[in-house]
């Protein structure tokens, strides 16, 4: 049964074994210990800090630009002279920090704390290079609307994927990647002012009470039933006892609708699981099906109208050299 550890060095070097592995190179690691640097390929840079007065659990996301396991070789680290731009992010309790793996920040925490560590592809969340540098400078606070609703949750399940057994922890794994992607998404486009499509646009991130709480719920509500083919305004609402012209309403205030969201959340969910199970793997319609899809035509149509590629092409470049290319242009094209 796998054992939890401390982030205390370099993941190429660790005294512990990580908490949790998955075959696609996910690692979570969990510690009770401040650890003294995050994780990362290379030494932290003293240019780049987090900064913390409070003690309490962290949440930091290391993202990797490497390809998948047995695929071709990771995008080389920056050059030892490249130059970083001086950066210096404050941090709270329950804040989520993504950072580049190959340019992890130094730690300034005045106070002894936990830090819970998730090591990711980039290309699992979907980003591209600039994506990764972009999302370094947004932490998402633990008071914001996601970060109220998923800091926890990612907490948890972190915590649970160290005890359970490798077939359970893996689908925790997988859950916790689903939520990350979710978190990435919301940042970068909050990081771009006027970026349609993403409810929670127009609030700064760590921005408390710019939302209408029931809308963080019925986010939570999508997410939970996103593989129900029922699932639809009429239904959401009713739910939670509100009128569906008012949550038209509440997606309208944010920028998208009710519809565009769930297709776009079904969608990002297909993308992952056909690059996780590749061709050996469930079928495309089966992949569609599980996601709230009962027509595999439709379900075709709707991808490549969303990243120019079609299941097929895109569940084809799994283990490819030119994942990360392919993954940055579908993700570019799907904003």
């Amino acid at each position: 049964m796998p054992t939890t550890s401390t982030s205390t060095c370099d993941s190429a070097r660790t005294l512990d074994p990580p908490a949790y592995r998955t075959p696609l190179g996910v690692e979570i690691t969990t510690g009770e210990q401040t650890p003294a640097r995050l994780p990362g390929r290379t030494s932290p840079h003293p240019a780049h800090r987090l900064l913390a007065r409070d003690g309490g659990e962290y949440l930091f996301v290391g993202l990797r630009g490497g390809a998948r396991p047995g695929s071709a070789a990771p995008a080389p680290a920056p050059a030892a002279d490249e130059p970083i731009d001086a950066l210096g992010l404050r941090l709270a309790p329950g804040d989520v920090c993504f950072y580049d793996v190959h340019r992890a920040p130094a730690l300034d925490f005045r106070e002894p704390f936990r830090a819970t560590t998730f090591l990711v592809p980039a290309e699992l969340l979907g980003l591209a290079d600039s994506d990764v540098r972009r999302i370094a400078r947004t932490p998402v606070a633990r008071a914001s609307r996601l970060g109220t609703l998923l800091s926890p949750l990612l907490s948890d399940l972190a915590r649970a994927t160290a005890e359970a057994r490798p077939p359970v922890g893996e689908m925790l794994a997988w859950n916790a990647v689903n939520l990350l992607a979710t978190l990435a998404a919301e940042q970068l486009a909050t990081a771009t002012p006027g970026t349609p499509g993403t409810p929670g646009t127009r609030g700064a991130p760590g921005t408390p009470g710019t939302h209408p709480p029931v809308l963080g719920r019925v986010l939570e509500y999508v997410e939970i039933h996103l593989t129900d083919p029922d699932l639809s305004p009429e239904v959401i609402a009713r739910a939670h006892h509100i009128s569906v012209r008012y949550l038209h309403k509440l997606f309208k205030d944010e920028g998208t609708t009710v519809g565009r969201w769930i297709l776009r959340r079904r969608l990002e969910e297909c993308r992952r699981d056909l690059m996780r199970y590749g061709r050996g793997g469930r079928t495309i319609a089966a992949v569609a099906a599980r996601w709230g899809f009962p027509s595999a035509t439709h379900f075709s149509r709707v991808f490549r109208s969303a990243y120019g590629m079609s299941p097929r092409e895109w569940r084809d470049t799994a283990g490819r050299g030119t994942r990360g290319d392919v993954a940055g242009a579908a993700v570019a094209r799907h904003r």
